[in-house]
């Protein structure tokens, strides 16, 4: 007797389709798995065992082969369970898998047949979206996330004893159909997102040069540096860069969901999209694998999980080393390639890069007129040698915080909502300009489009030159300042770039230095 069910497995951030054939002929009782399987998967028929004995039903005491197609892709994971069971079932005659055939399943199963959620199921769904499938099966803590796929007919399981109705008639599957009450709100822990309302510009008092660079960097999603004495305000001003940044666009937030469910950050009893861009944090004794990603079974890192959003590294220097040279090639191509032996994986992660540092390790280095700096120089040259060149390059704004006296916080109060509302127009702006191109923020431009829109007027184009020489500048930083003066261009609502726009991009490379 032969059978066949589809099923899935995330690679990286995406789904792949695996077809899962049966076949249960005559002979001694044993189950073979063949197709590259782990060990999770070869496991899982001892949980299936259970499980449909369990529910009521009868496990073949017969030769069973399970082969998972494509042979050559290796499977791992637990998602095969429920696709398992009810191809046994189906194919032993217990079953009619005639409601199965073109349908998606996929699922973890507990001993007492209790179907368990799986991490990545929107990346599942999406993909048999894609391949030309309108059905899915899967647990029901999954199905406020599977139901997000627009398209697709979502059906929910609790326990494996449902399918019994489905046995004894077919037309019956229509009671497992899932039909939430979905609202557009994120689905994450609330405590990983900035909360709306909760923090604002206008708790930063003075600061108003650094406002004005957090706004650029806003609206053209550039990488931004601020160093400066403790207690000036850096790290108030770039936790509030979330309240003036743009929500998610649809297409970008399943992305955005895409990565959180496959590292299973997503809560099961929210529903809807994450909206708002992600703002991770993580401390500075991070590994570079949790950085960028990995594992024996890589899972997306920081900079994955802070895709189209915020990575704030506080204290930057205090970073090692070798950990932040883990950022040069996503800073430059967007996205992180991490190669197994068995295969290779690829996490996107387009993200703002916001870093803070004290001038020194002691933090008083030309504070004040009358702070003393306590650091050798020796300790002062290895702190800052933590930043390479190379990745100062990548850092499209390098901004000094200085210290502010008490008068100068009296000045006029600019909220978050003031701010946006400039960043919003200048994303609009970038929006109509690159409608038919594939990139969005002017971060994004490079070769012959860096060219085409921030192309400079002769004087502008000489006093570039001329800074370009006498700082030494790298190509890389050049092209970035460019890129700066088209983001306060389109801030200023100016199709050309001026001399002034210009001047200001450059005043935010403070720390240019030759690669």
């Amino acid at each position: 007797m032969y059978g066949s069910v589809w099923s899935a497995a995330v690679y990286g951030v995406e789904g792949r389709m695996i077809q899962m054939e049966f076949d249960i002929s005559s002979g001694l009782p044993h189950v073979a798995v063949v197709g590259l399987p782990d060990a999770a998967v070869r496991e899982s028929i001892d949980r299936v065992r259970s499980s449909v004995r369990n529910c009521g039903w009868k496990f073949p005491l017969e030769r069973i082969t399970i082969n998972l197609a494509p042979a050559d892709l290796r499977k791992e994971g637990t998602s095969y369970d429920l696709a398992m069971a009810i191809g046994i079932l189906g194919t032993s005659g217990q079953l009619n898998l005639s409601p199965f055939r073109n349908m998606l399943v996929a699922g973890e199963l507990s001993l007492d047949g209790t179907t368990r959620p799986i991490p990545g199921i929107l990346s599942l769904v999406d993909e048999a979206r894609k391949q030309g499938f309108t059905q899915v099966l899967v647990p029901s803590e999954n199905a406020p996330e599977a139901v997000l796929v627009s398209g697709i007919e979502v059906y929910s399981l609790s326990t494996l004893a449902q399918l019994r109705q489905v046995a004894d008639s077919p037309d019956n599957l229509s009671n497992l159909l899932f039909s939430p009450n979905l609202s557009y709100t994120s689905p994450m822990n609330k405590s990983e997102l900035p909360v709306e309302g909760q923090e604002d510009y206008a708790d930063v008092r003075g600061q108003e040069h650094a406002k004005r660079a957090m706004t650029v960097a806003a609206a053209g999603m550039h990488n931004i540096l601020l160093s400066g004495p403790p207690g000036t305000g850096k790290t108030m001003l770039i936790r509030r860069l979330p309240t003036i940044l743009p929500l998610l666009t649809e297409d970008e937030a399943l992305e955005v969901s895409k990565l959180y469910s496959v590292s299973g950050k997503w809560e099961h009893s929210s529903t809807g999209l994450i909206q708002t861009r992600p703002f991770r944090s993580p401390h500075h004794s991070i590994s570079p694998a949790g950085l960028i990603g990995g594992g024996s079974l890589p899972k997306p890192g920081e900079i994955s999980l802070a895709h189209r959003g915020v990575l704030f590294l506080d204290e930057l220097p205090e970073f090692p080393r070798q950990t932040l040279e883990v950022l040069r090639q996503p800073l430059e191509d967007r996205y992180v390639t991490i190669s197994r032996t068995r295969a290779v994986y690829r996490f996107p992660s387009h993200f703002m890069l916001a870093g803070s540092m004290n001038p020194c390790p002691c933090g008083n280095f030309q504070a004040t007129e009358h702070s003393i700096c306590t650091c050798t120089p020796a300790r002062l040259h290895h702190y800052r040698s933590r930043l390479s060149g190379p990745l100062l390059d990548r850092i499209d704004m390098q901004l000094e915080v200085p210290r502010i006296s008490l008068h100068s916080t009296n000045n006029k109060v600019i909220s978050s909502a003031q701010l946006r509302e400039q960043v919003m127009q200048a994303h609009q702006r970038q929006l109509q300009r690159y409608r038919h191109l594939p990139l969005r923020f002017n971060c994004e431009l490079r070769g012959s489009w860096l060219q085409q829109y921030c192309a400079l007027s002769t004087a502008s184009s000489t006093m570039l030159q001329q800074v370009y020489d006498e700082l030494g500048l790298s190509i890389r930083a050049h092209d970035r300042i460019l890129k700066l003066a088209r983001t306060i261009a389109d801030l200023e609502d100016c199709e050309q770039i001026e001399i002034g726009h210009l001047a200001e991009a450059i005043s935010y490379r403070k720390l240019d230095r030759p690669a």
